[in-house]
């Protein structure tokens, strides 16, 4: 067994390759994930972190290069329901209560029943939603039924969740209570989790890295460590917090030398 959940090296995306309107989206990007890590991909709008997240989910396939998602092709792993993914709308399906929203991966993927519905259950009562099992996604605000999105996500135990920006929508309190739930949640499953996000306080107090990607085509040009403990509300007003948030700033208006290019490296990409 792989003790990467995720492994990328020299991948490039090109869409319409050899056309007059051909555009590269990622230019040899190389980076692994650990198990149970969490990793936040930042940079500016069109650098491509979306378009690496959906290599990694084999939602699309890479034009160059190798990735490995706990030690197989992406299409193998998501054959054998090894991902967990969400995005900036909880894409609920009204018509379903907000359990059978969470059973619809097992009820995909065969599961009986009964068994469905005890581990949507137990998921909702993870992300504290056990009393809105029956309720419909539209009595829900917008952050409980991001809740039962993840809880959706993980329905299959999934070796890694894959966010897009999963938060961009909600309020700033609202944004804050759903990082500590996420948090949580990733601590008491040790799934690996890559995250997308605009927002630097966000990718910081979140992550154990950042990865700073460039304009398009996207590369990655640093990696960030994050050395925060017992991340709770008291962190985001921490020395430790703030010089995290400029280091990523700094990253992103290439105030520091990049990676592979003889200045200071601020992290290890594996």
């Amino acid at each position: 067994m792989s003790t990467l959940a995720v492994h990328a090296e020299g991948v490039w995306k090109i869409f319409n390759e050899g056309a007059a309107n051909e555009v590269t989206a990622l230019s040899d990007v190389s980076i692994d994930v650990g198990k149970g890590e969490f990793v936040s991909l930042i940079g500016p709008s069109g650098c491509g972190k979306s378009t690496l997240l959906r290599v990694i989910a084999d939602l699309i396939p890479s034009t160059r290069g190798t990735v490995a998602v706990a030690g197989m092709t992406p299409h193998e792993a998501r054959e054998k329901h090894q991902y967990g993914m969400a995005f900036q709308q909880a894409a609920l399906l009204d018509w379903r209560t907000v359990r059978r929203n969470v059973e619809l991966p097992l009820e995909l993927a065969g599961w009986d029943k009964e068994k469905r519905k005890a581990r949507a259950l137990e998921l909702l009562e993870m992300v504290q939603l056990q009393d809105f099992a029956e309720h419909r996604p539209w009595e829900l605000s917008g952050g409980m039924q991001q809740r039962v999105a993840i809880a959706r996500s993980l329905a299959t135990d999934p070796e890694i969740l894959l966010m897009d920006e999963p938060f961009g929508a909600l309020d700033e309190m609202t944004r804050e209570r759903m990082q500590n739930e996420l948090l949580r949640i990733s601590k008491a499953t040790g799934t690996s989790v890559v995250f997308v996000t605009h927002s630097i306080p966000e990718a910081v107090y979140l992550s154990n890295r950042v990865v700073v990607m460039s304009p398009r085509p996207g590369r990655i040009t640093h990696v960030v460590s994050v050395d925060l403990r017992d991340r709770n509300e008291d962190t985001r007003e921490s020395d430790a917090f703030f010089e995290s948030v400029t280091a990523v700033r700094e990253a992103l208006r290439g105030r520091v030398a990049p990676v592979g290019e003889g200045g200071a490296r601020l992290a290890e990409t594996s």
